[in-house]
């Protein structure tokens, strides 16, 4: 009996330290290019049963926004808790753009921190920032990032390997606009086709959902044409597909046991491919789906209409898995990256700061907000948008809270540039070659292309963004008001562009 008493004893500590470790799994599912195009969302045709259900039983977020509508730059900021500006990744990282993140934000890197902290990670699908070695995930699963189911089935025999806590990074292409068109469309300029198989074929098994041009809704940053339906059609049908799987790694999770042991956090890079959406600051850009469920939350069915930002992410994720230093706002393991470099000998006399010290997140962890409808977070959020392809130098600060929302062009004297995905697009072209005064959305062509230096909107009266008070001699206090605040913000977050207040 004794003996039988001493093993329990001894065993019994090992029980209770072995078990929190293979809970507070974490999974950040990021799509590419996509908005509040979800049931749960409103939208009134968008078949996406899956996600809706998530956000009945975790907290919808309303009011969550990117940093910046480009792809590179916004996935930096999701991994790093750093304005792209502050971590170096300006804009792409892929080909001749070549940005790449600071090597000293490797104490921010959220597969880094995770890892560092007794966390497996993978990643699947599109990746997309640099170096590598800042973001060092221990597996990187390969699968068709056009294919969402496929990508679920093939973190299978990952998501089971073993007891340790896991951090799964699975980013899809979905709905990004893809390199082939629709050319059995009768319009002169044929819609892409957004990942999509041509003549409505399917990919392996997928249920593709399939639109109607003349049901889906138009959203008013964009014209009422056939070429934009015939676009958006396609554009829904890639977005049901995203739900499909996310269907596939949910039914995955409960097999393996660890569905009610796994944070789900949903949000996309930023808005849809579209011009007026994705590279600029307006709302359609910035505004994104963000849907969390955390299991061991008892309130679910949440919406909440605290302003958060893509900056928060890393920190909030760092918070859940109990290694966040929550009065230095980093993670407890943080250590001088100087050193970390010096250790290993490694990048020793490259640039890896750019001036910054990176010492804690320039977000804030939401964590407590989930299950509180009622809870408020950021005052005001912040977007740093300087490039999309190497090209496209058209540097725009913004400030927003909940009433008033102030864009600062500071290229405004160029004309707005175009990454060449959304030039090619038909729902653009069709309207291009109409000429200057063609309507696109409820602006022209020409007043799209050449902005004003600063864009003042009231986002209680005005939430499509129509009227640009700045120019609107009843608002020079409030402009004036929001003006400071964005000098502020930009001193605060050090921001380089903060000289064009007196150099331009």
């Amino acid at each position: 009996m004794r003996t039988w008493l001493t093993l329990l004893v001894l065993a019994y500590p090992l029980i209770v330290t072995a078990a929190p470790a293979s809970e507070r799994n974490i999974v950040l599912f990021v799509t590419d290019d996509e908005s509040l195009t979800l049931g749960c969302y409103g939208d009134p045709v968008a078949k996406t049963p899956i996600i809706d259900a998530l956000a009945s039983d975790g907290t919808r977020f309303n009011n969550a926004f990117a940093t910046t509508a480009s792809c590179s730059a916004s996935r930096s900021v999701i991994l790093t808790g750093l304005h792209n500006h502050t971590n170096g990744q300006y804009g792409h990282q892929h080909h001749f753009h070549k940005f790449a993140c600071y090597h000293n934000c490797i104490e921010l890197s959220l597969p880094y921190v995770l890892s560092n902290n007794g966390y497996r990670t993978a990643r699947i699908g599109k990746f997309h920032v640099a170096p590598e070695k800042v973001f060092p995930f221990d597996a990187k699963i390969i699968a068709n990032a056009r294919n969402p189911v496929l990508m679920a089935d093939a973190c299978k025999s990952w998501i089971a390997k073993d007891e340790r806590p896991f951090f799964l990074y699975f980013c899809t292409s979905d709905p990004h606009r893809s390199g082939a068109v629709n050319r059995r469309s009768d319009s002169e300029f044929k819609p892409n086709l957004f990942g999509n198989k041509p003549n409505q074929g399917t990919h392996f098994e997928v249920n593709e959902v399939f639109y109607d041009p003349s049901n889906v809704p138009v959203p008013r940053f964009l014209p009422d044409t056939p070429e934009t339906r015939e676009e958006l059609a396609q554009y829904y049908q890639s977005v049901s597909r995203i739900d499909q799987g996310l269907g596939q790694l949910i039914k995955i999770l409960k097999e393996a046991g660890q569905y009610e042991k796994t944070l789900i956090v949903f949000t996309s890079d930023h808005g849809m491919a579209f011009a007026g959406a994705k590279t600029t600051v307006y709302e359609p850009g910035l505004r994104v789906p963000m849907v969390v469920r955390n299991p061991y939350n008892q309130n679910r069915g949440i919406v909440s209409d605290a302003l958060i930002s893509h900056i928060d992410i890393t920190p909030s994720l760092v918070d859940f898995a109990k290694c966040l230093d929550e009065k230095r706002n980093r993670p407890k393991t943080w250590k001088d990256p100087d050193r970390f470099w010096r250790d290993r000998n490694e990048d020793v006399k490259d640039n890896r700061s750019g001036g910054n010290q990176f010492r804690e997140f320039q977000g804030k962890s939401w964590l407590s907000l989930l299950g509180n409808s009622k809870a408020e977070h950021n005052e005001r959020v912040f977007a740093s948008h300087t490039f999309h392809e190497i090209q496209m130098y058209y540097p725009m600060r913004v400030i927003r809270d909940k009433r008033y929302k102030l864009i600062w062009n500071i290229a405004h004297k160029l004309e707005f540039p175009f990454a060449s995905d959304l030039w090619d697009a038909s729902s653009w072209q069709a309207q291009y070659q109409k000429g200057a005064r063609a309507n696109y959305g409820k602006k022209t062509v020409s007043q799209y292309l050449n902005r004003a230096e600063f864009e003042l909107f009231d986002m209680v009266n005005d939430p499509n963004e129509t009227t640009n008070l700045a120019l609107e001699s009843g608002y020079l206090d409030v402009l004036e008001e929001y003006k400071q605040k964005l000098r502020e913000m930009q001193m605060e977050l050090s921001d380089p562009w903060i000289r064009k207040w007196d150099h331009e």
